[in-house]
């Protein structure tokens, strides 16, 4: 898979792979939505999509069992947690507190605090205006985008701030594989975050037991969602997106999740019927013409 991302030539292929990457990631918020709406919870939705992609991504990726040292073992447990369990418990559980609009606005934060943690921890990283402006217009173009034509904004300082919480993780998250993605192989990599990202959530069952009934799992449409989250959504996706933050860069790869709530908006038109207004159509075209801008950013990372 690597292999074939490394031949293609130039870089603009992995540009396109991040957008249908991050595409597909917009469109796990509508299954995980359904699921849910069937009856399971937040946890159990993680642990079955990470448990398909630990056993599928076994038989692509190479048989050690540990890094070269403890330390760079500690730094994949800490992917594992802000990529994976704690991400997605935070994510999850803030819309059970305050409104999915809220949640998608402060989870595509996640762009710019990735740029500040990079100016923050690395030297050679330097922002300009194009990288800055661009990150603003798109995070206009999300709050146009999740407003919808429905200006409601209630706060709930426990959901925001799980909101905040899920949109750090992954900005931590990024900043790790850019630190092991030259130690590593990709698929190597991924295995251990989906280890540990299974690994750490187990203890949330000990305070919110498994409820779902296992027979059900056999159901058509629950386990065509489950195929796409846990294949599609982590098995592929993941692996792929860990070499395009390689190829990229964390900071210009991670402004392509301003992208999310446009394939989030345009499949729930498409598949709960949900409406499209102007506004939304307006905030489409700013995060375009933001995610344009930022990726002209020459600078180092």
């Amino acid at each position: 898979m690597s292999t074939f991302l490394h031949t293609t030539r130039g870089l603009a292929a992995f540009h396109l792979v991040a957008v249908a990457i991050v595409g597909i990631w917009g469109l796990t918020f509508i299954s995980t939505k359904l699921l849910i709406g069937q009856g399971m919870s937040p946890h159990e939705i993680f642990l079955l999509r990470f448990l398909m992609a630990y056993a599928g991504i076994w038989f692509l990726a190479p048989r050690r069992l540990w890094a070269d040292s403890w330390r760079d073992e500690l730094w994949l447990l800490l992917g594992g947690v802000t990529g994976g369990s704690f991400y997605f418990l935070t994510e999850n559980t803030a819309l059970e507190y305050t409104l999915a609009t809220n949640v998608a606005f402060l989870v595509c934060t996640t762009p710019l605090l990735t740029t500040l943690l990079s100016l923050a921890l690395y030297k050679n990283v330097k922002a300009t205006r194009g990288l800055i402006g661009g990150s603003l217009v798109a995070l206009a173009g999300v709050a146009l985008v999740v407003c919808n034509g429905h200006f409601v904004l209630r706060l709930s300082p426990v959901g925001d701030l799980l909101s905040l919480l899920a949109s750090l993780s992954w900005a931590v998250y990024s900043l790790v594989m850019r630190r092991m993605a030259d130690r590593y192989d990709v698929t190597f990599i991924t295995r251990k975050i989906f280890f540990y990202g299974v690994l750490t959530i187990l203890p949330v069952f000990l305070f919110r037991p498994w409820q779902f009934e296992v027979a059900r799992l056999l159901d058509t449409a629950i386990l065509c969602h489950l195929l796409f989250l846990g294949v599609l959504a982590s098995l592929v996706c993941f692996a792929v997106w860990n070499v395009v933050l390689k190829r990229l860069g964390t900071v210009p790869a991670s402004n392509y999740i301003y992208l999310n709530p446009v394939f989030t908006l345009v499949g729930s038109a498409m598949v709960l019927d949900e409406r499209l207004t102007p506004m939304a159509w307006a905030g489409v075209v700013l995060i375009l013409g933001g995610v344009y801008g930022a990726g002209r950013w020459k600078g180092a990372y």
